[in-house]
């Protein structure tokens, strides 16, 4: 089972620590085990969330093994981080320790130099005092969360289930994580609006899951005009066999994967180059611009014009 220690600090943000709580408490595996092992933990037994007190049973000695540590916002960002913390933090990632923040808690982060290179984000009212405190680091206001591997951010409130959801099917899966989202009445990755902005290099896939190879290929072929029969042919099996393999370990099918993957290559294409939008559709693997651009929009709420547009 995967442990998961919350570091609720002074000030702390009472709904940045309850989304993690409620989220991951309630994640059921296939057989319906739980996933995961929540630990509140504190610098002292009782911590101050503002209008009430909380009692916390752990120690940050309860950090130490957790698979995963999550720093919640607190109302005062800039308040200085305690030594003891610091100390915590750096050892847990030098151990391999996941380690993410929800809204403001990217600043202990930043403070215990995690996210020297790496960009990170916040909440967007707290993302220029973030910058100007933090200058090695690379703040991005503008989107849900950034997954940089080890080391996870989010935006503010709502951002953090976002991001819940998101660590859920990283550990286990696209299955599990929707499972987990239409408990709380979410979805299991939000389409429009901030949407398509969310930082991340390659389609979600479980860990460990015995079709990484067959993606990293997809992955390396995504401007190839793909058919079903051919990506089975290079699983080397049959179609029925890649499509149940696809639904319980991605949640989806081969083809939509494969859409989507598409779609997150022409995302990076936009930002980083000035090709034009027919030329990245087929750079993607759409045989015309009107399917890129009828897909792009599906997926992402925008068209792919509108999408360079906010990043121009």
């Amino acid at each position: 089972m995967h442990t998961i220690a919350l570091l609720a600090l002074d000030r702390v943000i009472p709904f940045d620590l309850a989304t993690p709580i409620e989220v991951f408490s309630r994640t059921r595996l296939p057989d319906g085990r739980p996933g995961y092992q929540i630990r509140v933990c504190g610098q002292r037994p009782e911590i101050d969330a503002g209008t009430f007190t909380i009692r916390v049973p752990w120690g940050l000695d309860g950090l130490k093994g957790a698979d995963t540590i999550i720093v919640p916002g607190t109302a005062d960002p800039a308040a200085p981080l305690d030594p003891a913390v610091r100390d915590v933090l750096r050892t847990a990632a030098a151990n391999g320790t996941r380690i993410a923040s929800i809204c403001s808690g990217t600043f202990p982060l930043a403070a215990s130099g995690l996210l020297d290179g790496l960009r990170a984000t916040t909440h967007w009212v707290a993302a220029d005092l973030l910058a100007a405190a933090h200058p090695d680091v690379e703040v991005d206001a503008d989107v849900l969360y950034v997954d940089n591997g080890q080391i996870l951010t989010s935006a503010g409130a709502a951002a953090g289930l976002d991001l819940c959801l998101h660590m859920i099917r990283r550990d286990y899966g696209s299955a599990v994580a929707a499972d987990a989202a239409r408990l709380s009445v979410m979805p299991l990755e939000r389409e429009g609006g901030q949407a398509q902005f969310i930082v991340h290099d390659h389609a979600p896939a479980p860990r460990g899951s015995v079709l990484e190879p067959l993606l990293a290929w997809l992955q390396d072929n995504l401007g190839s005009d793909l058919t079903l029969a051919d990506i089975a042919a290079q699983a080397g099996t049959s179609t029925r066999t890649l499509i149940r393999r696809f639904r319980e370990q991605t949640g989806t099918t081969p083809l939509q994967w494969l859409h989507r993957a598409r779609i997150r290559q022409a995302q990076h294409l936009l930002e980083t180059t000035h090709h034009s939008v027919e030329r990245i559709g087929a750079q993607v693997g759409f045989g015309s611009p009107t399917a890129f651009r009828d897909r792009f929009k599906k997926t992402t709420g925008v068209s792919p014009h509108a999408y360079r547009r906010a990043f121009s």
